[in-house]
């Protein structure tokens, strides 16, 4: 928690709807959104949620199933807006008008129709979201910014269009960032509201990059608030019973316990990890504590075939590591990534590309040492802070190599490292840092009202 007291705001508490297709689980705009509604509690404000999938207070929340971005409906319109030739021949009501050397960027006329009537519905739901809980302010966590949500995104942007409601619009992924958005037959709809341009939105990045990107592709300014955690308050020791973590996960006594605390996702270049522990020739075993997901399971695949052919010993062991402690159903402890952090000899982190890296301040926050791919956020907005780390650029190297075992033979040096990086990040990265650009945000929405 922060140490805001409401006796110290410097204007009145607000009620803040936050809006998005999600707010359940561990995804980053989740786990975001926690910080920024603890933040603005603190500050005497009042939380709400529009999502289409949800975990917090039922009292404060409004869940719409179709606001959900893997809802069939949506799903049916991401199929054709996204994944190329929707039809070998033309649908019957444009014939004679339909081109076929530009099927990739058409659509049938029924996914037009099909957009306007959910994006009509949502609006309303919006209106009734707005006027339920008496909202003074909507904060918009990434709705507005990657389109997996067609309609939602129009919606919003028909209600601000309509309004003028005072939005806080809080981008994490944008589509330009990700390769399967690139061809698409939504184009209008992705230039009117993924981002929208409109004079009561204030637009919040996470990097310095977007911030360029934002200001070049669409033209509007923006503020960078990057993602934070509570390094304000240091993570309490072990207790008993995370204390078995370790053996739980298979880690036997005179092995390297090598964390990968992610999501199985392309992005996150697992492989580099398992060939580090491959080649550092030392007894180790690789631990990925999140699944798949929602984007498939091909990459899993890839990713066993691949420790296989090196001879890996990889643990995939999202069953037990979880939001929340508790017990399988074959009666098994299952930790939460707190309980399992304080373990791990070495955090690997070999992503090639993030919107930030919420992974990368979790290892700090546990102090442990990290071994980071050079993806360009962390060139741009974090290495240059000074953090201790070993680092790669896009291959692992004998210096990577060298480097990875002197940290792990130097327990010296790795509490060294651990107390330095706690310090840089509690100084750029923490919940105060996040509580002072909020207050401008608010400030800039708002005025300064006594």
């Amino acid at each position: 928690m922060t140490n805001t007291q409401p006796s110290q705001l410097s204007r009145p508490p607000r009620h803040v709807g936050f809006i998005s297709v999600r707010f359940a689980g561990t995804d980053g705009v989740s786990l975001e959104t926690e910080k920024w509604a603890q933040v603005l509690e603190d500050m005497g404000h009042t939380c709400f949620y529009f999502a289409g999938q949800c975990d917090r207070a039922p009292e404060r929340s409004m869940v719409v199933p179709h606001a959900f971005y893997r809802h069939p409906d949506v799903d049916a319109i991401n199929r054709i807006a996204y994944q190329g030739n929707w039809s070998l021949r033309p649908h019957p009501e444009i014939e004679g008008l339909f081109k076929d050397h530009f099927s990739i960027y058409t659509r049938p006329p029924s996914v037009s129709r099909r957009v306007q009537e959910m994006k009509d519905d949502l609006k309303q739901r919006l209106y009734e979201f707005v006027r339920k809980f008496e909202l003074g302010l909507l904060i918009v966590e990434n709705a507005l910014a990657i389109p997996i949500h067609l309609p939602l995104g129009l919606a919003i942007t028909e209600f601000i269009a309509e309004t003028g409601f005072p939005t806080i619009a809080h981008h994490h992924d944008f589509a330009w960032e990700r390769q399967r958005f690139t061809v698409n037959c939504v184009a209008d709809y992705i230039a009117t509201a993924f981002p929208p341009r409109l004079p009561s939105i204030r637009h919040v990045v996470i990097n310095t990059v977007q911030a360029g990107d934002l200001g070049r592709r669409v033209g509007v300014p923006s503020r960078v608030v990057p993602n934070v955690m509570d390094f304000d308050h240091p993570p309490p020791p072990l207790d008993a019973y995370a204390l078995s973590a370790r053996t739980d996960l298979g880690i036997g006594p005179h092995e390297y316990f090598f964390l990968q605390p992610t999501r199985i996702i392309q992005r996150k270049g697992i492989e580099h990890a398992i060939e580090l522990t491959k080649r550092l020739g030392l007894p180790a075993k690789l631990v990925i504590s999140h699944a798949s997901g929602d984007e498939g399971d091909a990459y899993e695949k890839r990713v066993r075939e691949y420790a296989a052919l090196l001879d890996v010993d990889v643990c995939f062991e999202s069953s037990i590591v979880d939001e929340h402690r508790g017990t399988t159903s074959d009666g098994r402890k299952i930790y939460t990534l707190g309980d399992v952090y304080p373990h791990a000899d070495l955090v690997t982190y070999p992503s090639t590309i993030e919107g930030f890296g919420n992974a990368f301040l979790e290892a700090v926050y546990y102090k442990r040492p990290i071994i980071v791919n050079n993806y360009s956020i962390y060139e741009t907005d974090i290495k240059p802070k000074g953090f201790k780390v070993v680092e790669f650029d896009g291959f692992i190297s004998d210096a990577t190599l060298s480097k990875t075992r002197e940290i792990l033979a130097n327990k010296t040096m790795t509490v060294e490292w651990g107390e330095a990086n706690y310090e840089l990040a509690k100084r750029y990265f923490s919940m105060s840092v996040l509580r002072l650009r909020l207050d401008a945000l608010l400030a800039d929405c708002f005025g300064q009202q006594m």
